[in-house]
């Protein structure tokens, strides 16, 4: 089996390669920084030299906020790029994996969304993704589409890694904690993705870490695992002022995976630990 992860040099993409390595599985990673799959026929040339039996897409645009100034480069990342892969791989009669997110919801629902929930996104970025989605729906029938959320990983920068900057020169950091969901460690993401390269239990998806919390939740475990003594002040997203929609509710049902017999992940808490851990012994700030 032959393996090509887009965004390579993304959280994502990262830990995909590591793990494809770990299982000695041909693998192949490709960045917008060497290739411009924006352009089909690069795209095209890329993918067919390689010949995968599947492709991975990871590589996104996902910065929220300047989504909404960008919104024409957004929109060419996260529509035309996975339309150019959908179709390649439609030739090359290869499994296509794409990942989504939780912003394809509008967040108002009570409970865990289901996969076959109707999407509503509320912002630019969460209708960029979900045009990807319908694409590669429409385009094949070897696919996995897998919606995650609140991501955290060694390569690249995140939200663990910002409150630990945040929280060596200030005293209180004010989260917001009305906007529930599950973070979601890249590592443990990636081994999913890669049980999935090997089944041919194609459709829709949801993965995180187990457990659900808030943000400001989620920001005093980060404290209390580094040990640092920041004090987390919660507030609405309406105090907080930010200025994009985000989904208040991000909860994601996992039944899907556990019908098809996929492994489930970790609790958000231990993986949180470890990864803490390991950013310690690297002697991260």
């Amino acid at each position: 089996m032959k393996v090509l992860v887009t965004g390579a040099k993304g959280q994502l993409g990262y830990d995909v390669l590591q793990e494809l390595q770990r299982r000695n599985i041909e693998s192949i990673g490709i960045s917008h920084t060497n290739f411009n799959i924006a352009d089909f026929n690069i795209a095209s040339k890329c993918i067919k030299e390689y010949c995968p039996d599947v492709v991975i897409h990871c590589g996104a645009y996902t910065a929220v906020d300047r989504a909404e100034i960008e919104s024409e480069y957004c929109r060419l990342v996260n529509v035309e790029t996975t339309k150019n892969i959908a179709k390649i791989c439609k030739q090359l009669d290869c499994k296509m994996i794409y990942i989504s997110t939780d912003y394809v919801f509008d967040g108002k629902k009570k409970g865990f969304y289901e996969t076959d929930d109707i999407p509503n996104p509320q912002n630019t970025y969460g209708r960029t993704k979900l045009e990807g989605e319908k694409i590669v729906r429409e385009l094949l029938n070897k696919f996995f589409i897998v919606r995650t959320s609140w991501a955290f990983g060694i390569n690249g920068q995140n939200f663990v890694k910002t409150m630990l900057k945040l929280s060596i020169n200030n005293t209180q950091i004010k989260v917001v904690a009305d906007q529930y969901g599950s973070p979601t460690y890249t590592y443990d993401l990636a081994s999913l993705l890669c049980d999935m390269c090997l089944s041919e239990k194609y459709g829709i998806y949801h993965a995180t870490n187990e457990g659900v919390c808030n943000w400001a939740e989620f920001a005093e475990e980060i404290m209390k695992d580094a040990k640092r003594d920041t004090e987390i002040i919660p507030v609405t997203a309406a105090e907080y002022g930010d200025k994009v929609n985000r989904p208040m509710n991000s909860r994601l049902s996992k039944r899907k995976l556990k019908e098809n017999g996929f492994s489930l992940l970790r609790s958000w808490q231990d993986a949180l630990e470890e990864y803490i851990n390991i950013l310690k012994r690297r002697d991260y700030e």
